[in-house]
């Protein structure tokens, strides 16, 4: 039976994912640019929900009282736009994501992507922590006619809301038992983290799956035809001088 994977888990999964093998032995960043993190952000719009509310009330400004609220394309996210400063702060939270994924695995060995350079763990615990303060949050109700009383969470003023928001889901997910199912794939040419889904997953994917039994096989027979192709030097007898 698969487990569920809950949207802090996934955000916080995704948003390391963004280095991810490039098929050509190397690894691609979905996030070289102020372009890329708002595709990305684009395609997560549980990040930002709030902020097509906002934008849809500035646009009734100066509109009569009764004047119904201006159809929104999409959410928060529909809106947003990245820029360079922006590219940097989620490139350092996910740094320190990474580094505290890869302590999540131990006794597991940190995917190959960056095991060799992550961030210290005091360094990247202070980080997170520091990013989901940017922007501090408090409940809001929410309550139409005829619905059921909804309550979310808003920033209490204009700051970060992207990384805040990201952080806050990273917190939320590493404080969870989800924690206890990630994984790093070590598939030949995966960098992926995961998480388990069956107690018998050992891959991210299936095609992990096949690759890694391909390699093994091949590994397997590797051995033996090397042994037959140089076969080992009987010792020779040392001549006696007399």
């Amino acid at each position: 039976m698969r487990e569920p994977i809950n949207t802090d888990a996934r955000l916080a999964l995704d948003l390391a994912l963004t280095l991810r093998h490039d098929g050509n032995g190397g690894v691609a960043d979905d996030l070289r640019d102020p372009a890329g993190l708002t595709a990305w952000v684009r395609a997560h719009p549980e990040i930002l929900p709030d902020t097509a509310a906002d934008r849809a009330d500035e646009h009734r400004e100066g509109l009569p009282a009764d004047t119904a609220r201006r159809p929104v394309d999409g959410d928060g996210a529909a809106w947003f736009t990245a820029d360079a400063a922006q590219l940097t702060a989620v490139r350092e939270l996910r740094a320190a994501v990474r580094a505290l994924f890869a302590r999540a695995v131990r006794p597991g060995e940190p995917s190959p992507a960056d095991a060799a350079r992550l961030m210290p763990l005091p360094e990247a615990v202070r980080h997170l922590n520091e990013t989901a303060a940017r922007t501090p949050t408090v409940p809001v109700l929410d309550w139409p006619e005829g619905a059921t009383p909804v309550v979310r969470q808003k920033p209490v003023c204009a700051g970060d809301d992207l990384t805040a928001a990201l952080a806050h889901a990273v917190i939320a997910f590493l404080a969870s038992p989800d924690r206890d199912r990630l994984r790093a794939c070590h598939a030949p040419r995966c960098v992926r983290y995961f998480l388990k889904e069956h107690p018998r997953q050992e891959w991210c994917k299936p095609s992990c799956g096949n690759r890694a039994r391909v390699a093994r096989h091949h590994q397997r027979h590797k051995a033996p035809a090397q042994a037959d192709r140089y076969p080992s030097e009987r010792p020779r007898t040392a001549r006696g001088t007399g």
